[in-house]
């Protein structure tokens, strides 16, 4: 392939990471100004090797992107490209920091960041995995999981008597509220809290999480919270839409 076939794939494929909805193929031509029959042999290309989808209805729609590796499977570039304008609303809605994580064994990792605009923010690096009792995306994960999960990952993880039965009064906390606070952080000085985002098969894919510095965020936990939970069940509502259009379209 060309240098300036290459440059057309990528092209292609940053152009569906930007629009999650998906497309036509003539929607797709126009956008990347190339010919139709050019623009729907790497559509055909990008669907045999599991990039997009074609559905019923004949739009292509992003399922992952090059690179995406994980244990379940997850199509992180399609969920990242999904969430990211409600994760930087709620950041703009806080003003405190914006995160999603997904939980990996028995590991959070954090797939994308968003940070405010003022002066004194959290931030974290994304790279470093966190164990999951410790952060509050992992608390809410975990919750959302059945009673045998929580034991068999406060087993896996050896956690004390008090760890353990701090877990179970945060998962209690997280399942009665839709949410959890984690008023002192991993981070010293750190406070966040997180939700969680269901997928279409009705079990948790990834926590929407907002962080701050801990005396800031205290004073405004509750609307933060509310933000959070919110924010959540809207990525939520929009993932259970989505399934819905793509079934009827096969």
């Amino acid at each position: 392939m060309s240098g300036r076939g290459v440059e057309r794939v990528l092209d292609m494929i940053e152009w569906f990471a930007a629009s999650p909805e998906g497309a036509s193929l003539s929607e797709i031509a126009a956008a990347l100004a190339m010919p139709k029959s050019s623009a729907l042999l790497m559509l055909q290309s990008l669907a045999e090797r599991g990039y997009i989808h074609r559905t019923g209805s004949g739009e292509y729609q992003l399922l992952r992107l090059p690179g995406e590796i994980s244990a379940d499977g997850g199509n992180y570039g399609a969920l990242i490209a999904l969430v990211s304008p409600y994760l930087s609303n709620a950041v703009q809605e806080t003003g405190e920091s914006g995160f999603i994580a997904v939980l990996e064994g028995p590991s959070i990792r954090y797939l994308n960041k968003v940070l405010p605009k003022r002066e004194i923010l959290y931030d974290r690096d994304i790279v470093p995995t966190r164990a999951a009792h410790k952060v509050a995306s992992g608390v809410v994960l975990l919750a959302a999981g059945s009673d045998a999960d929580v034991e068999a990952y406060a087993a896996a993880s050896t956690l004390s008597k008090e760890e353990h039965s701090k877990l179970r009064d945060a998962v209690a906390s997280a399942r009665a509220s839709g949410f959890y606070v984690n008023a002192m952080g991993v981070v010293e000085g750190a406070a966040g809290a997180a939700a969680p985002i269901i997928g279409a098969n009705g079990k948790a894919i990834a926590a929407l999480n907002i962080s701050g510095p801990q005396v800031r965020f205290v004073s405004n936990s509750d609307r933060i919270s509310e933000v959070v939970r919110e924010t959540a069940v809207a990525i939520t509502e929009e993932l259970a839409r989505r399934s819905r259009r793509l079934s009827k379209g096969r």
